[in-house]
Parts: C-alpha cells; sequence; structure tokens
C-alpha cells in the first residue's frame, strides 16, 4: 500500500524515475528482504527512495520530498491552515484508518471474532466521518492532494479485508470512482489487481474494473 502511495504520488508530478519492485512470494512473503530497503530503512519496509546522495524512507516523507522537488502540479494546498488539513487527513488515513485493517488481516477466517467487529466498526466510522468531510467537494481537502491518494490506497485494501464502503457513502463512492479514473491511479492500482488475479486473489469491484 505505502509503495502504491510513492508511486501514484511520483506519476501525479510527472516525475522521471526507476521503478524497482521488491521480491514477494505468499508463502515466504517478503522474506529475503531486499538489501537496499534494510539498508535505508531501521524499520525494514518499502517504500525507499535514492536520489543520488539522498536516501528517504516513509512514504509522507518522500511526498514531502515530492512537493519540494517539483512544486507543479501541487498536491499540497498552498493556504497555511488549508495544507495543516490536508495533511491531517494522510495521517489519518495512515494512522487512524488503517491500524484496523490491519488487524482484519488475520481474522479473514473468523468474521465474527470480536476484534474483527470493532475494526469493521472502526473503518465504518472513518467513512462516515469522511463522508460528512467530502460535502458537496470533489476531494478530501478542497483540491486533489496526497490526502487523497493516501486514503485511496487505505481503502483499497480495507475493500479487500472485509471493510467495505457502503451505499451509506454515496459521496465517498463517487470520490473513489473519480480517484480511478485519474491515470497515474489506474495505472499503478491496475497493476495491483492484475497481481492479485494472477494469485487467484478476488477483487473488489472496482478494482478489477481497473484491472481489466
Amino acid at each position: 500500500m505505502f509503495g502504491a502511495k510513492a508511486e501514484i504520488a511520483a506519476r501525479e508530478k510527472g516525475l522521471d524515475f526507476e521503478l524497482i519492485m521488491v521480491p514477494f512470494e505468499m508463502k515466504t512473503l517478503y522474506q529475503p528482504k531486499h538489501p537496499e530497503v534494510l539498508r535505508i530503512n531501521p524499520k525494514r519496509q518499502v517504500p525507499v527512495l535514492i536520489d543520488e546522495d539522498l536516501e528517504l524512507f516513509d512514504s509522507t516523507q518522500i511526498f514531502e520530498y515530492f512537493e519540494t522537488v517539483k512544486p507543479e502540479p501541487a498536491l499540497w494546498p498552498a493556504e497555511a491552515k488549508a495544507r495543516a488539513r490536508a495533511r491531517l487527513l494522510e495521517h489519518k488515513s495512515d494512522e487512524i484508518y488503517f491500524p484496523p485493517i490491519v488487524r482484519l488481516m488475520g481474522l479473514q477466517a473468523t468474521p465474527d471474532d470480536p476484534a474483527a467487529v470493532e475494526a469493521r466498526a472502526a473503518a465504518a466510522s472513518f467513512y462516515d466521518e469522511r463522508e460528512t468531510g467530502l460535502g458537496s467537494g470533489e476531494w478530501l481537502a478542497g483540491s486533489y492532494t496526497y490526502a487523497d491518494i493516501a486514503f485511496y490506497m487505505a481503502q483499497l485494501f480495507g475493500e479487500r479485508m472485509g471493510a467495505p464502503m457502503t451505499d451509506s457513502h454515496p459521496r465517498l463512492n463517487a470520490w473513489r470512482a473519480r480517484m480511478s479514473a485519474r491515470p497515474a491511479v489506474r495505472k499503478v492500482a491496475g497493476a495491483m489487481g492484475r497481481y492479485l488475479l494472477s494469485q487467484g486473489r478476488k477483487l473488489p469491484a472496482f478494482l478489477a474494473e481497473l484491472s481489466a
């Protein structure tokens, strides 16, 4: 999810980059870890970014660097309070919404487990908050920002793990459709969907459409 966030942002910015995918296999997952990931990130996770003598990890830090080196097209608002709100939304996607989704990853076979029920309730509450926050706007923070990229990838995993948005979230579903129509999003999410299909995994309807 976090690597896909960074890739979408790089494509939205029109940056020239080389994408190196780390090895992954269902039985061993990310083992053995890619040596550059181990060297650069103490957390041993993707994404990492190498730009000549600069080495970064963490998708949010990479977002900030992209915005500094290539200000246009802007993916943070210019006005201070609007930018702060957008940054907070991006942070909430990673740190408030996604942890319950992670819990669901180990509870696929036991959906009635109290922990699974609680995790789905937390996701639904977050959807309700975002549904209200959207109002009549097209994007989560007014203009299109990194906050949209972050939540799109997070909710993609939420949908796959059994915490879908519902008909009670029409604005949020319309937002997702707008996101899916963006070329950068379609390219990255579509490739992810095709990989999952190759592994015999089921896809949510919106992701299956991107992966066709």
